[in-house]
């Protein structure tokens, strides 16, 4: 099972004293959720005062000092198109990266995303598809990027009533179109540990982090990501489930 440590996210620095977000906090960061069982990382670097951006100097920043402390480590990078508002600067932007993540997320409800994930495959950017319904799912099946993605990342939107049902739903509408890629399921404060022992009961990956939750599953507050990475990896699938990834 992949842990993936979503290691900061759109939160602010005064939500969690130990919210990294500078690339030295990051690469410490990033190294103690190695140690602890995380297999790859999610950021959203930083530039002036603290705002994300996809800056190309602040991107490399952060993925330098990540590779630096941890070698070898996938690292994955945002693209959310908030940080820019409009597709058209965004590519720019991404173009101009001359520091590589492994693979970037691209939310399959945002405008622009052909062109989007046409540019990362033109780059050699692994893609994490982000599906966050039903819509998102369909649209990605008729995409034509299917074959050049890594992995799905369902990631069920917040405020969802029945969050693991709509999981099994988005689910469903994939596997109904035969599309069998890795799978990351995970969700958001409330959401996020339900989801995660689900996807671990179905033998799916997983994603943890203080991006999605500030919360130990015993609704502690979680020290920092290390720690919310160390509690998903305790995490077992019932005896007798069937791993469907």
């Amino acid at each position: 099972m992949l842990i993936k440590a979503c290691l900061n996210g759109s939160r602010r620095a005064e939500e969690h004293e130990a919210l990294p977000l500078s690339p030295a906090a990051l690469a410490d960061d990033a190294l103690r959720c190695r140690q602890a069982g995380a297999g790859a990382v999610h950021i959203h670097p930083r530039g002036m005062g603290g705002h994300e951006t996809l800056e190309p100097e602040a991107c490399a920043a952060a993925i330098e000092a990540i590779r630096e402390r941890s070698p070898g480590l996938p690292i994955g990078l945002t693209t959310g198109l908030w940080i820019t508002g409009t597709s058209a600067p965004r590519l720019a932007l991404i173009e101009r990266w001359t520091v590589l993540p492994d693979f970037a997320s691209v939310n399959f409800s945002e405008d622009g995303t052909d062109e989007l994930c046409t540019l990362l495959v033109a780059m050699g950017i692994a893609i994490e598809a982000g599906l966050g319904s039903v819509a998102d799912a369909r649209a990605f099946v008729d995409s034509g990027f299917v074959e050049q993605c890594l992995r799905v990342l369902v990631e069920v939107e917040p405020g969802t009533n029945d969050p693991i049902r709509a999981a099994a739903v988005i689910g469903r509408v994939l596997e109904g179109s035969g599309i069998h890629l890795p799978r990351v399921q995970h969700g958001h404060d409330a959401a996020a540990w339900p989801l995660l022992e689900d996807a671990v009961a179905h033998g799916y990956d997983v994603r943890i982090g203080l991006e999605d939750t500030l919360l130990l599953p015993d609704g502690t507050r979680a020290p920092g990501n290390a720690d919310l990475v160390t509690a998903a990896a305790r995490v077992r699938a019932p005896k007798g489930s069937a791993s469907r990834r």
